[in-house]
Parts: C-alpha cells; structure tokens; sequence
C-alpha cells in the first residue's frame, strides 16, 4: 500500500563526526589541486585595472579611427605636416593650464584623460556626426553651400561642445574629490578641448598642405601659411576659451556642494549653452567676410579671453585665500606653526621654502637636498589638501569618513614637520608674510628625516563641533592624539 508520508522523508545523509573534523580537512588537497573553484561573480568589473584597461583600450580604438579618417582626408604628406605643425601649440596651452592649478594640483591620469578624450573620442565623434548632419542638410535642401554654413555655425558648436563636455562630466561624476573647485573645471576643461583643437589642427593644416600641393603655391602667400597663423598664431585659445565656459559651469556645481542639487544641474548646462553660443560666434564669423572675421577677433573673442583669464587668476588666489582662512586653527592646536599658513598661502613663500630646504639639506650630499625639497613640496600639497577637506565640511557637511581624512593628512604633515616647518617659517620672514623687528632669523639646521618630533600638540581642532561627526583626536581626558593615526586612550 502506498504511503504519502514517503514522498517527505529525506534520503539518509552520512554526517561528519566532529572529533574527526580536523582529520578530514587535513586530508583535502591543496588549492592548487582543486576541481572545483568558487565563481567571482561581478569582481573583474569592479577592478580598478579592468576599468582602466577598458578606458584606455577604448580611447586607443578610437584614436586610431581618428588618425585613419584624417590621413585619408589630408594623404600621408599632408598628415605629417599638419601633425608636425599642430603640436606646437599643445605644450605651452598644456604649461599654462597646469600652471593655474598649482595650488592644488590635480593627478596627471585625470588631464591625460581629458586631454586623450578630446583628442580621440571628442574628435572623433565630431567628424562623423558633422559630416553626416552637413551631407543631410545638403541633400534635403539641395544647397551644398547653406549646408556647410549651417553646420559650421549651428550643427557643429552643438556637437563638439557636447562631446567635449562629456569628458568633464566624467570626471566630474566619478573624480568627485578630485573636482572641487572653480580652477579644477577650467583646467580640466583645457587639456580637453587642447586634445580636439589639436586632432583638429591636424585636419586643417593638412588639407591646406595638400591644396598647396595642387596649386603650386610656397611661401608667405601659401594656404598653409595663412592656416597656421589664424589657427595656431592667433586663436590657440579658441577651442580651450569655448570648453572652459562649460568647465566654470561644473566648477560652480562643484562649489555648490551636494545640498544645492539644482545648481548643480543648472550651472553645467548654462555653461554649456554659453559654450555653445560663443562657438557659433566664432565659427560664424567666417561668412562675414575677412572684417567681420577681425571685428568679432577684438570685440568678442579677445574681451572674452581676458575675462576669463582674470577669472582663472582669482580662482587660484581664492584658493590661496582659503589656505589663510582654514589652516589658522590647526596653527592654533599645535600642528602647525604660526607663520606657516601665511606661508602656504603664497606661492612666492612656498618656492622659497622649497628653495631653501633644499639649500639647508645640501652639504654635504645634493642628493639629500633634493630629498628636504620634495618634502617641503609634499607638506605643501598635503596641507592644501587639508584646507580643502576643511573648507567643503563647512559648507557642504562631513562627509563620514571625514575625520579618517584629516587624520591621515595631519599624520602626512607631522612626519616631513622637521624639514618644512623651519623653511616654510624662514620663507613667510623673507617674503615678508610675518612682520617683526629686524632681519629674519636663519633657524638651526634639523637633521633630515621623517621622524616626528617629540612634543606633540597639547590641543586639536574639534571639527565636530561645526559639522558634526566624531573627531577622533579630541579625547576627553585632553590627551595628545598620535601622529601615527592610533586615536588615544
């Protein structure tokens, strides 16, 4: 007779005695005997070294597209002069942008990036999709000539302004900390845009090459002639001045913080708009004649690169500034000497710091000079770090792992103290950043190294109190906090 009662009892299953256990593991093979292996589900794509093998194996495709649609538009000859001829601007617009951004200087990865998307996937992008809008609206309408007007003033400042702002986007969205002032969104908006105008040049000049060619025309009368000096004499900065609107449009966004989200969207877009706009500006004033070509020159395209020159300057002395404003209270704890924050907030101090530990540390071995130098620029760096995670708690919040920042940046700082402090307080004296009687005291030479002093600060600052958040160095018992980053008690 059938039993339903069966159909639930489980099959008798052999259990491991646990006195046993041990023996049994033992008896397992090792790892690399195994045949069967656990499945790392989702791990390669969290890589780090996946995710920039992609971006680089991408833009290196990309770069190679753009490279054979150029050579087949300019031939071989026409390639390698405009290549050779579009170079040279990149290192000087390259120097100065990285010289805007010397008081926080951002990693070199991300300006490659932005520099290598202009160049390849900004480029590239807009070469296909202005060719294809152009040959579209010359077929609907029947009018080449409108066609390439219309593209080069409205179709065109669309889509380059578009694909080279996705590059500061990127940036933007997955570099957050990386990102955070007006300076950082005008420099990263510049190696960009110097990438595409130079992918572009390459175009422009090899194509006046190769009409020269079939001309007959050398000299000063030459289409190439002419093209290099409108494009690389004149209006290096055309491209950059166009994309650093959209990058001052992510600067402010990420001045904003995380509590004004629609500043956040807005800001972006303006600039982006802006971009666009004085792009089709500039490209439009090629209908108007060589006049109008020249009036819109001087009375937009120079205005507007001197105000916006200006701007940059200011954002990197409110950079500055807000090393005086944020570093005074780590001064006042004892982490930091007086005078060094009146130094760090001058460019001219810090040099001279440098300089002089470099100086100091020199005899009798070169080498351990350049040691000090690279310290006092690394206690620089570090403490304008610090300056910024402050001033961004303040006015966006703390984020949690605020006070494993700060206290990581203070342990940065109290390590290489020794060498930077005597030359950073020497150089506010010499640069007349610290006013007293007489003239500034040489300080004893310290011996070299990254051994931190003895006597620790009595205090610490209490961000928490501004913010909210524990502050792990401030104990209740007034403990001095350990440089090394082990909170006391």
């Amino acid at each position: 007779m059938y039993d339903g009662s069966a159909q639930h009892q489980q099959p008798a299953v052999p259990v491991l005695d646990e006195q046993r256990l041990d023996e049994f593991l033992g008896a397992l093979p090792g790892r690399g005997h195994w045949r069967y292996r656990p499945r790392r589900v989702g791990m390669v794509w969290r890589s780090r070294a996946f995710r920039a093998g992609a971006v680089f194996t991408a833009l290196a495709l990309c770069g190679l597209v753009i490279l054979a649609l150029v050579r087949e538009q300019t031939g071989t000859e026409g390639f390698l002069v405009g290549l050779g001829l579009a170079v040279l601007p990149v290192p000087l617009l390259m120097a100065a942008f990285r010289w805007l951004d010397r008081v926080d200087p951002g990693p070199w990865r991300n300006l490659l990036f932005a520099f290598a998307w202009g160049a390849c996937a900004a480029a590239l992008v807009a070469i296909v999709a202005n060719t294809f809008a152009t040959r579209w609206i010359a077929t609907a309408t029947a009018d080449p000539a409108s066609a390439d007007t219309l593209g080069a003033t409205v179709i065109a400042p669309v889509v380059e302004e578009s694909a080279k702002a996705a590059a500061v986007l990127l940036i933007f969205l997955f570099r957050r900390r990386e990102f955070g002032s007006l300076v950082d969104g005008i420099v990263v908006a510049g190696f960009t845009a110097t990438g595409f105008a130079f992918t572009e040049n390459i175009l422009y000049l090899g194509n006046a090459f190769g009409e020269d060619q079939q001309l007959g025309t050398t000299g000063l009368a030459s289409v190439t002639v002419g093209t290099f000096f409108v494009r690389v004499v004149m209006s290096p900065f055309a491209h950059p001045l166009f994309t650093v609107l959209t990058g001052i449009g992510f600067g402010l966004a990420a001045l904003g913080g995380r509590r004004h989200r629609v500043r956040r969207l807005l800001f972006p877009l303006l600039g982006l708009v802006l971009a666009m706009g004085l792009h089709a500006a500039w490209n439009g004033s090629s209908a108007l004649g060589g006049f109008g070509f020249y009036a819109v020159y001087g009375a937009v395209m120079v205005p507007c690169f001197g105000l916006l020159t200006w701007l940059a300057i200011w954002s990197r002395q409110r950079e500055l500034r807000t090393l005086a404003a944020e570093l005074p209270v780590y001064a006042a704890a004892g982490w930091l000497t007086p005078a060094e924050p009146l130094a760090l907030s001058s460019m001219r101090a810090r040099g001279t710091a440098r300089d002089m530990a470099r100086r100091w540390h020199s005899h009798p071995d070169p080498a351990r000079g350049k040691q000090a130098a690279r310290a006092v620029a690394e206690y620089e760096s570090f403490a304008t770090s610090l300056a910024v995670l402050r001033r961004r708690a303040r006015h966006d919040g703390a984020e949690p792992d605020f006070a494993a920042r700060e206290r990581e940046l203070l342990h940065h700082l109290w390590q290489r103290r020794d060498v930077a402090a005597p030359a950073l307080t020497y150089a506010a004296q010499v640069t007349g950043r610290v006013r007293r009687p007489g003239p500034p005291v040489l300080p004893r030479q310290v011996p070299y190294g990254y051994a931190p002093p003895r006597q620790r600060p009595a205090q610490v600052p209490a961000p928490h109190r501004h913010y909210g958040g524990y502050n792990p160095y401030l104990h209740t018992d007034g403990a001095a906090p350990d440089p090394y980053g082990t909170p006391p008690g």
